[in-house]
């Protein structure tokens, strides 16, 4: 009976850790465009369904107290550490490994795009890809999980 109940648990521990590593949901270290330079961390967070990310730490302490001067909307002159910067990501329909729908903004040029979310790797890596208009215009990051 009891090997029963720790295969059961192990079983559903590990359908969790699946279920985590095909969503965009988590800690993510955000690479910037040169593919090396860890910036901050941002948590994505699901509820109901509707994702969106908060950014938790900034590395560079230069940087660490920065305000979103650029932002022209309820965002600006705010702290970017505690700023939801993604919102309103849904996972699509037909394509189940990828999310989009919403918004993120770069608080580097307070302006706001589309975003889609595509985990890889395992759920190891995320995807992060802001457009104009159409997914072709536009510009890729990979980030990296940190839990």
């Amino acid at each position: 009976m009891k090997k029963a109940a720790v295969a059961f648990l192990l079983a559903v521990a590990g359908t969790l850790a699946m279920a985590q590593g095909t969503t965009p949901a988590g800690l993510w270290k955000t690479i910037d465009d040169d593919g090396k330079t860890e910036k901050s961390l941002v948590r994505i967070t699901n509820e109901g369904g509707v994702y969106s990310g908060k950014v938790e730490k900034i590395f560079d302490p230069a940087k660490a107290d920065a305000k979103c001067d650029k932002c022209d909307d309820d965002r600006k002159d705010k702290p970017i550490v505690g700023m939801t910067i993604i919102n309103g990501v849904k996972q699509d329909a037909e394509e189940t490994n990828l999310f989009n729908g919403g918004q993120i903004l770069d608080p580097n040029n307070g302006k706001t795009y589309k975003v889609r979310l595509k985990p890889i790797d395992g759920g190891k890596k995320l995807e992060v890809r802001g457009y104009i208009g159409t997914p072709m215009l536009g510009r890729t990051q990979t980030w990296i999980r940190a839990e």
